[in-house]
This record gives structure tokens, C-alpha cells and sequence, in this order.
């Protein structure tokens, strides 16, 4: 069976300071299989900074439209469509637009819960 999701700002919520809609995990049948990693579309508006975020999972931003700059535990770099920024993880980061138009990206990570402490 097919699963189509269309990655939308209509789709999505607030959350890290910016729209999030998550891609991954799915709604699917009950009793189906959790995947072992995570994605979401973020929807970074013009002139906008998500939240500081620091998580014990790895993530991958795959950016699709925009650009902007990903400051990392003290080290920034700028990026723009087309991509890819590894973010290894429990390490502080936040993603700057100073652009006029949206900063769109796709983030995966893993493991899909972070480990227990």
C-alpha cells in the first residue's frame, strides 16, 4: 500500500518556534511496527530563528527551498537549497532565515525516541 503525505505549512504546528509538520511516523494501521527514525518538514519563516534545540539523536536537515545559517555549539555555517547539514547529537543548535521568503527543510533523525537516561 502506498502512503502519499503532502508536506504542507497548512499541515503543520507550532513547535521549536517555527511549523513542523511530522512526516514520520505516520498514522498507519494499529498494531503496526514503529520505524526506527523520525523526519518532519520545517517551515523556517522569513526573517525568523527556531528555538535552541538539543536532543540525544542524530539528525540529518535536507534543505529544499531558502537559505539561511545553522549555528551548532558554537560554530556557524552558512547552507541553501539543495544541502545537506549532519547534526550530530546533544549538540546545542539553531537554524537562522534572514532572508524575506521561508526557509524550508526536511529533518531526519535517529532513534526515532531518544534513550532513556
Amino acid at each position: 500500500m502506498i502512503t502519499k503525505i503532502r508536506m504542507s505549512p497548512s499541515a503543520a504546528s507550532e513547535e521549536f518556534g517555527m511549523a513542523c509538520q511530522r512526516l514520520i511516523p505516520w498514522q498507519g494501521d494499529e498494531g503496526e511496527q514503529e520505524p526506527p527514525v523520525g523526519a518532519m518538514a520545517c517551515f523556517l519563516p522569513a526573517g525568523g530563528s527556531s528555538d535552541p534545540d538539543c536532543h540525544d539523536q542524530d539528525e540529518v536537515m535536507i534543505v529544499l527551498s531558502g537559505s539561511g545559517t545553522l549555528d551548532l555549539a558554537g560554530e556557524t555555517t552558512a547552507f541553501e537549497a539543495g544541502d545537506l547539514l549532519v547534526l550530530p547529537r546533544n549538540l546545542s543548535h539553531v537554524v537562522h532565515n534572514p532572508t524575506d521568503s521561508v526557509l524550508t527543510w526536511v529533518s531526519v533523525y535517529w532513534p526515532l525516541h531518544e534513550p532513556k537516561a
